[in-house]
């Protein structure tokens, strides 16, 4: 059994992090202050496969990983959280979860966002995370599948986080969950799906409702979930080409204030005091007399409910919200401290189905299999981003010429700051480096 020193010490060293989302460091995740460990199988968006394939293919080495995470903080249990629909990972687990003592599998509804953590530890154990702090201040700690596996690979094997897996769906011939090396560009990825379909599409990295607009040369990244194809009319690309003086005004023009979006916010069926339609009113009408609404944007996830699925007036709550956050940490105002209130007891009743979603954002006919596949061709070229998770930005110990092998590190964060090393993910030659990447040529 790995202790928690080493096992932080080995996933620094790894580059770990969190594989979807924001990319937490995980070694600054272990806490003996956890008694809970929770592994996130809900693939949070539509269209994502990751999770569930990888629950397939890899049930050991993640049950694996999942066992050495619980001991080496020692903590009482870890939840393996799998999604009602994924039939064959339930299946993948029972047939092997006797071996591991401390783990128990827990069967979540199909429900977004089961993958916010916040919604995710409530729906596992109960617990009600406060508002503006992490799960641990519960004894949790959530951790995502490729996670997991990247942790099992790096203890077992000493192999560095140098591929990522990602699903590439929408209008593409040939949709695919394929395992590539970190670096590689959108257009390197959508021809391994065999091409676009359509000459008229917008290409979505991430998800459908986290996800941003991307371009063919934007680069694949330790935190890259999905590349996704899409039609440029529907509602994931739409609103994401709004301005926001036209958010704005649109919310000033026709929000009826029927709190739909408060009613369905996750968030705030658990107690917090995000309120979407008290903000849409305040920068609808120019209330600023109340601070409220808009120190409580903070409470906000992102998920996009509000905008995407709650609103029949077409409003961006969410977009709106975010700009806000982000002013008001650019001006130092920190997260208010305020206690939860009790769960609504009509949450069960407000959850929203993700069939429901899929069909809302008019993505149905692209919710079809992705086959898990190995990289399918040789890669000539990465570009590895020094800033690929939360925290300082990595830096370079390698110049232009330099020879490099696979898993070599290249980069580490500044002594003392948060972060985690970065390594090569082809063998070959560095081409250029920069305050923001490094490049290697084969």
């Amino acid at each position: 059994m790995i202790n928690m020193l080493d096992l932080k010490n080995a996933l620094f060293d790894g580059g770990v992090v969190g594989a979807g989302g924001a990319g937490f460091p995980t070694h600054a995740k272990l806490s003996d202050k956890a008694d809970t460990v929770i592994l996130n199988c809900a693939e949070c968006e539509p269209l994502m496969k990751v999770d569930r394939q990888l629950m397939v293919e890899h049930t050991n080495e993640i049950l694996s990983g999942m066992q050495m995470l619980v001991e080496a903080m020692g903590a009482k249990e870890g939840i393996l959280a799998v999604k009602r629909s994924y039939t064959a990972s339930i299946e993948a687990v029972n047939s092997i979860i006797g071996d591991y003592g401390k783990l128990r599998l827990h069967i979540l509804p199909d429900i977004y966002p089961a993958g916010d953590e916040v919604v995710l530890i409530y729906e596992t154990t109960k617990r009600v995370v406060p508002q503006g702090k992490i799960p641990i201040m519960v004894g949790c700690v959530v951790v995502n599948v490729e996670t997991v596996l990247n942790t099992y690979r790096k203890v077992t094997s000493g192999t560095n986080v140098v591929t990522k897996f990602l699903t590439v769906a929408g209008l593409v011939n040939k949709p695919l969950t394929v395992e590539v090396p970190v670096g590689i560009t959108v257009k390197e990825l959508i021809e391994m799906a065999g091409g676009t379909s359509t000459d008229e599409y917008e290409i979505l990295m991430g998800g459908p409702m986290t996800g941003r607009i991307c371009s063919m040369n934007d680069i694949v990244t330790k935190t890259t979930k999905a590349i996704l194809v899409l039609p440029p009319s529907c509602p994931p690309i739409t609103k994401r080409k709004r301005t926001a003086k036209l958010d704005i005004r649109n919310a000033m023009s026709v929000c009826s204030q029927c709190s739909m979006c408060t009613s369905l916010c996750p968030r705030n069926l658990l107690g917090q005091s995000i309120e979407p339609h008290t903000f849409m009113r305040a920068i609808g009408n120019g209330l600023t007399y109340d601070v409220e609404p808009f120190l409580n944007s903070f409470f906000c996830c992102s998920c996009g409910l509000c905008e995407m699925y709650s609103c029949h007036q077409d409003l961006s709550p969410r977009r709106l919200l975010d700009q806000y956050k982000a002013g008001l940490r650019a001006k130092g105002v920190r997260i208010p401290d305020k206690p939860n209130r009790e769960v609504n007891p009509m949450r069960e009743e407000r959850r929203v189905p993700e069939h429901r979603l899929v069909h809302r954002l008019g993505l149905a006919s692209f919710d079809v299999p992705a086959p898990l596949t190995a990289c399918p061709s040789d890669i000539k070229e990465v570009k590895l981003m020094l800033r690929q998770n939360i925290g300082a930005p990595c830096v370079p110990s390698v110049k232009v010429g330099d020879r490099v092998a696979v898993g070599q590190q290249i980069a580490a964060p500044p002594e003392g700051a948060l972060g985690t090393c970065l390594h090569a993910s082809i063998a070959g030659t560095v081409t250029a480096v920069t305050d923001n990447f490094v490049s290697i040529k084969a």
